[in-house]
C-alpha cells in the first residue's frame, strides 16, 4: 500500500505551478494571461488526479495552506474564495493571524491547496490591475470626487462575483468530463477531506455578512471586466 502516491508526479505538478506563479505574479502579466494560467492549472490538476487510483487518493494526506491578502488591503475575496476552493476540491475558512490580520486557510490534498493558493493570487492581481485601469476610464471620471470611494468599493465586488460565476461554470464542465470518464473525483476527494476534518475535530460554519452598499454603474463595470477576463482567457487557452 502506497502512503505517498506518485510523489514524482506531484513534484512535477508543483514545479509547473511554481513556474506559472513566477511568470504571472512575480514578473507581471496581463489579466487574460493570469486566468489563462489558471485554466492551465485546472488542466494540470485534472491530469494529475486522473493518474491516481482511488486507493491512492484515499490514502493521500490532507494539509493546510494559508493565504494572507496582499498589503493587508482587502479585495473582497469573500465573494469568490468559496468558488476557488470548490474549483480546486478543497475547503476554505477565514481566521485571524496572531497580529489580528485576516487570512484564509485552504485545507485539502496537497496538489489542490497549492492550486487554490495560486488561483487566489491570480484573482487578487487581476482585480487590482483592472481597478487601476477603471480609475483612468471616462466612466470613472464622471463620478464626483466624494463618490469615487463608493465607485472603487463597487467595482471590485462586481468583478469578483463575475469571476466566481465563471469558475463555478468551469468546474461544472470539468466535473462532468471526469464523471463521463468514470471517475467521480469530487465525491472521492470530498470524503477524504471531510474525514480528516472530522478526525481533527474542525467544525466549519457559514457566517452571513451584512449587505454591501454599491454603486450600480461601478458594480456593472466590474462585472463586465470579470466577464471580459474570463472570455479572453478561454480564447487564449490554446495559444
Amino acid at each position: 500500500m502506497n502512503d505517498n502516491p506518485d510523489l514524482a508526479a506531484l513534484d512535477r505538478l508543483k514545479a509547473r505551478i511554481q513556474g506559472l506563479r513566477a511568470k504571472t505574479t512575480d514578473n507581471g502579466c496581463t489579466e487574460a494571461e493570469a486566468l489563462s494560467a489558471a485554466a492551465k492549472v485546472a488542466e494540470l490538476l485534472d491530469r494529475y488526479d486522473l493518474s491516481l487510483t482511488d486507493v491512492e487518493i484515499r490514502e493521500a494526506a490532507c494539509e493546510r495552506l494559508e493565504y494572507e491578502p496582499r498589503h493587508n488591503k482587502r479585495i473582497p475575496l469573500e465573494d469568490c474564495i468559496g468558488a476557488v476552493a470548490n474549483f480546486c476540491d478543497c475547503r476554505i475558512w477565514r481566521e485571524k493571524t496572531p497580529t489580528g490580520d485576516p487570512r484564509y486557510v485552504f485545507f485539502g490534498l496537497r496538489s489542490d491547496i497549492e492550486a487554490a493558493h495560486y488561483l487566489t493570487e491570480l484573482i487578487d492581481l487581476a482585480v487590482r490591475s483592472e481597478l487601476g485601469r477603471y480609475k483612468t476610464s471616462k466612466e470613472y471620471q464622471r463620478f464626483r470626487h466624494q463618490d469615487r470611494h463608493m465607485a472603487n468599493a463597487s467595482f471590485t465586488p462586481g468583478m469578483i462575483t463575475s469571476i466566481a460565476d465563471k469558475l463555478t461554470a468551469m468546474k461544472g464542465g470539468r466535473n462532468q468530463a471526469n464523471n463521463d470518464a468514470g471517475r467521480h473525483l469530487v465525491v472521492l476527494k470530498s470524503a477524504v477531506v471531510d474525514a480528516e476534518l472530522d478526525r481533527l475535530d474542525v467544525k466549519l460554519e457559514t457566517v452571513r455578512r451584512p449587505t454591501r452598499m454599491v454603486s450600480p454603474d461601478a458594480y456593472d463595470a466590474g462585472g463586465a471586466a470579470g466577464l471580459s477576463l474570463a472570455l479572453n482567457s478561454r480564447g487564449r487557452e490554446n495559444t
